[in-house]
């Protein structure tokens, strides 16, 4: 039985620090080789610190990363660095070694052919190369080495990219593959994509294409910078940084130099041409205006010397300057905004007949050209190409995922009018009477495959649980209403969903999402073995509904704020009391009412990128929901009650609140007793809803007992007067306002249990009003609703 315990990452450059960092993340040891600078001086030369420094470099690099490399920094532990003259016999007692180095063919065989005299017999060697040849590499090593190698090409950041690229050799082992493709969907949270030794792979291929096809268009038909930006972003279902704010956040430099691999190493591509930069890219890049690395690129920040205000600018290219970002309000752009469902956006936008809309449909009908021409030469099937886009890329949708939201044949059509090479084929396909890329049969999705001139099955992990697939049989939906679902998931158990009609990507909590959380429960515990709470939109919950409770606070109807905390405070504790067991599944966004909801159910199964936090203080409040009570709680578990004092304890929950901190992983969610440490986290969204179904199943079959009541011992008064001291110093050297110590204030009353004593236990149900005035009361406040203005005008807290 193979297994990843131990793996070299050769290089610590960006790239391979990256991929050092994230192997630890999923607890795996590394060992992390560069070579020995080759400037040391005399007395360095015998100096294990010197000699291994450009190895230091990285893992130090790693730990500064932004965004962060690590899930939590200790993780850094399991990192050991050395150096290739040093160090490189090593590798024969790790089980995989991962080469990263410069993208230099002869500097990767040299080092492979160390490598194959070094490493195990069983040790699988793969190179993360983001485009050279896989055979010219492996030349001259030996039968034992090609049948261990192949290449695993990880994208940057590489915690946060979901991509994996898996190109294979003629000579690799296929069961090798399939271990690593295994460990790295599980252990890494990757999506993979089957690629073939060719230039650039698949997802840069495509991409770095419709970029420089964008390039080439702007200059043809006139457009500027941020103009073409505000075009193909999310309008066309593509990331905020659109076209030139993905060229800089990659660097310039290597931006061009992915375009020239391809310009140098695809003569008989249709479309070579548009590999070669323009003039004013090559003054970009010998002005080493590269980018956010260098601090300018096509756009660029500087101090307005009048307002002292920051002003983003952006390069003309006409006349090699910079000058003030303008905004485009074309019509289609201003009506794609209000449409959350993609495929309507964008058909919105490439249909249109604006000057946004012109340039996007020249924009889209080239890519979609371009990547059907590859087909069959740099993947097999479009499924692997438009989850290439998807996953490196964060494009919405994937290249053939989106002509057929356009609509395939009306596509074609107009294509052609325009004297566009519609790849043969597609209109084979159409031809056939096929008019879709993908269908649906009996509630199965099938990709077209041009070779066998037929439908396939979509390839998924049997562990894939889809919602929306779930809810086309309406016999699983168990109850419904607007924000909020009951689907059964097989295997007797029901998963709550959120779905918010308000606000799509964000859940806030509201009345709907409640009243279903009540029924949850009640009909779990009459049909089923448990429930998860999950749902599968771009993130688990981000808070509660601020406009519900200013608009109820304007009005002055304390009675109603009342009851709105009341009730999901009182679902929060039923979800923790059911008799069956309740397992919360979050993921991205998890603030306020929505880490609420999680610390109600029994046990969590949180994705790795769960960004955790109770962020009341942000709008003039605290959490109103329990989250107050449920941090105290985590923090004082394991204490013998009563004791002299446990206030360092309470004041961890109270910083935590007070200082609305976010945790930014699973991981260190635990670490900020969000968590306990028994829940579990899972790398890999897709599979997230499958594990916490198994947790529920797990734990009914150990005859589930839902945990008992908790009574606290509080300092009382006495501890709200050690609190009151820390605030008003804070206040006095001007850290905070006199505000914001009134909210820290009641923070306090509520987590020192009020008027009591450290002998006098209290009842969760006490805490919870505690909780609930506090809140009511400070929703009273003329500056709660001055920040709760702020934050729904500007979409983030006021800070003062």
């Amino acid at each position: 039985m193979r297994d990843i315990k131990k793996v070299a990452v050769l290089g610590a450059g960006v790239m391979g620090s990256g991929i050092a960092a994230h192997l630890a993340n999923a607890g795996v040891k590394v060992l992390l080789l560069d070579i020995v600078p080759p400037d040391l001086k005399p007395e360095e030369k015998e100096d294990r610190n010197a000699r291994n420094r450009f190895a230091m470099n990285g893992l130090q690099n790693a730990l500064k990363a932004k965004p962060a490399a690590f899930y939590v920094k200790d993780n850094a532990e399991l990192i050991e660095v050395g150096n290739f003259e040093d160090d490189l016999e090593k590798i024969k007692d790790c089980d995989w070694v991962i080469e990263a180095v410069i993208e230099n063919l002869e500097i990767k065989r040299k080092l492979f052919e160390q490598v194959d005299k070094h490493r195990g017999e069983n040790t699988i060697v793969t190179s993360n190369t983001s485009g050279l040849s896989l055979e010219k590499m492996i030349e001259g090593r030996t039968e034992g080495f090609r049948k261990h190698f192949f290449i695993t090409h990880f994208f940057n950041p590489v915690r946060y990219m979901k991509l994996l690229e898996i190109i294979p050799g003629k000579d690799t082992d296929p069961e090798l593959v399939d271990f690593i493709v295994n460990f790295a969907t599980w252990k890494l949270g990757k999506g993979i994509v089957y690629g073939k030794d060719t230039p650039n792979f698949i997802a840069n291929r495509i991409g770095v294409y419709g970029m420089m096809k964008t390039i080439h268009l702007m200059v043809e038909m006139g457009y500027e910078v941020d103009e073409v930006d505000a075009i193909v972003g999310p309008a066309l279902g593509r990331p905020r940084s659109a076209a030139f704010g993905t060229a800089d956040l990659v660097g310039l430099d290597t931006f061009l130099h992915v375009a020239h691999t391809v310009y140098e190493n695809c003569p008989d591509d249709e479309e070579r041409d548009v590999f070669k930069e323009p003039d004013f890219l090559k003054h970009m890049v010998e002005n080493q205006l590269l980018g956010r690395k260098s601090g300018a690129g096509f756009y660029k920040r500087e101090k307005d010397p009048d307002t002292g205000e920051k002003k983003k600018l952006v390069f003309d290219y006409k006349n090699l300057s910079y000058r003030e970002a303008k905004k485009y309000d074309y019509e289609s752009l201003k009506a794609a905004k209000g449409i959350h469902d993609v495929d309507e956006r964008v058909r919105k936008v490439v249909f249109a007949e604006d000057r946004a809309g012109l340039f996007a449909w020249k924009v889209m009908a080239h890519t979609l050209i371009y990547a059907a021409n590859r087909l069959g030469e740099i993947a097999d099937d479009i499924v692997n190409i438009d989850n290439a886009m998807k996953w490196g890329f964060n494009w919405t949708r994937g290249p053939f995922e989106t002509w057929n939201a356009l609509g395939v044949k009306k596509v074609v059509e107009r294509m052609e009018q325009e004297g566009m090479n519609v790849p043969g084929w597609v209109k084979e396909m159409l031809d056939a009477g096929h008019e879709a890329f993908y269908v649906e049969k009996d509630g199965v999705l099938h990709y077209w495959d041009p070779q066998s001139k037929s439908y396939k099955p979509v390839p998924r992990p049997k562990e894939l649980i889809i919602l929306k697939d779930l809810k086309k049989d309406k016999k699983r939906i168990v109850a419904s209403n607007m924000s909020a679902s009951l689907v059964d998931i097989g295997d007797d158990v029901l998963c709550l969903e959120f779905h918010s009609y308000l606000v799509p990507n964000m859940n806030p909590i509201d009345d709907d999402m409640v009243d279903m959380m009540d029924k949850g429960v009640e009909e779990a515990e009459r049909n089923f073995k448990g429930l998860v709470i999950h749902n599968q939109s771009e993130n688990f919950s981000a808070g509660a509904n601020v406009m519900l409770l200013l608009m109820s606070a304007r009005n002055k109807d304390w009675d109603k704020i009342n009851d709105i905390v009341s009730r999901f405070q009182m679902a929060n504790l039923k979800l923790r009391r059911s008799k069956v067991p309740v397992v919360a599944a979050p993921f991205g966004f998890t603030l306020g009412g929505g880490a609420e909801v999680v610390m109600g159910a029994d046990r969590v199964c949180a994705a790795a990128e769960t960004y955790m936090g109770l962020v009341e203080v942000g709008v003039g409040l605290i959490p109103g929901g329990g989250g107050t009570l449920d941090l105290l709680i985590r923090n004082l578990e394991g204490i013998d009650e009563p004791i002299l004092s446990n206030l360092p304890f309470i004041r961890n929950a109270f910083e935590t609140i007070a200082m609305a901190k976010v945790a930014s992983s699973g991981e260190e969610a635990k670490k900020m007793k969000f968590l306990r440490s028994n829940d579990k986290i899972v790398p890999n969204r897709d599979l997230q809803l499958h594990v916490a179904k198994q947790m529920v199943i797990g734990m009914y079959n150990e005859g589930y007992e839902p945990p008992k009541s908790v009574k606290l011992h509080l300092p009382g008064l006495d501890g709200v007067a050690t609190f009151k001291v820390v605030l008003r110093n804070l206040r006095q050297t001007h850290q905070i306002t006199e505000y914001e110590e009134k909210i820290g204030e009641k923070l306090a009353y509520v987590l020192c249990g009020g008027d009591t004593h450290i002998s006098h236990p209290l009842s969760e149900e006490y805490i919870l009003e505690l909780e609930r005035e506090a809140f009511v009361s400070l929703c009273g406040e003329e500056k709660t609703q001055e920040r709760m203005e702020y934050f729904l005008k500007h979409n983030k807290p006021l800070r003062n």
